[in-house]
């Protein structure tokens, strides 16, 4: 079991997560990466160094915490009336704010300080739980849907793969032709 499934909801536990990952947040933002440390990121969140290192080991696995819970979304996909527009529209959003500089950044520190893949499982868990809900509602529609981990396959994991390896040129358009594909049959 990993130091982050032990943790307990609530309580002092998710007192010290909080100002540490907002710590973390600010100081990038003002020192960025490379003035980024953990006595600095500790002093800042009002806890000890060692409590820091306890928790998530060292900087690159705290660093990949604060990714995955920066690359949770905030809300529902947007219901637009039908399968195309609502998947085409999450899509676009995706792509748009996963291929962002910040968005490629916090890809990087999620799988950098993951050696049991645990958080690049949760960050693709975010992507199948909004994909469901859109499938979902196309469902309750009386629209054919295809299955959730076709989708993964056919536009997110192309998305996700254009976005670590070959970022150039990427925009909505490209995620309108995959989803268009992928309902093509």
């Amino acid at each position: 079991m990993s130091r982050k499934q032990m943790v307990r909801p609530g309580g002092r536990s998710a007192r010290v997560q909080a100002s540490v990952h907002t710590a973390v947040r600010e100081l990038l933002a003002e020192v960025g990466r490379d003035g980024l440390t953990v006595p600095l990121v500790a002093q800042r969140a009002g806890v000890t160094p060692s409590t820091v290192y306890r928790r998530w080991g060292d900087l690159q696995e705290l660093l990949s915490d604060v990714a995955v819970e920066r690359l949770r979304p905030d809300a529902e996909p947007a219901d637009h009336g039908d399968l195309r527009s609502d998947l085409t529209a999450w899509a676009e959003q995706f792509l748009d704010e996963m291929a962002s500089p910040s968005g490629r950044a916090y890809i990087r520190d999620a799988l950098l300080g993951d050696p049991d893949g645990s958080n690049a499982g949760q960050c693709s868990t975010y992507a199948a739980e909004q994909v469901d809900v859109v499938l979902a509602r196309a469902a309750d529609r009386g629209e054919p849907a295809p299955e959730v981990e076709t989708v993964m396959d056919r536009v997110v994991a192309p998305m996700m793969y254009r976005i670590l390896f070959r970022p150039a040129g990427l925009d909505a358009g490209y995620a309108r032709r995959l989803v268009g594909e992928l309902l093509a049959g």
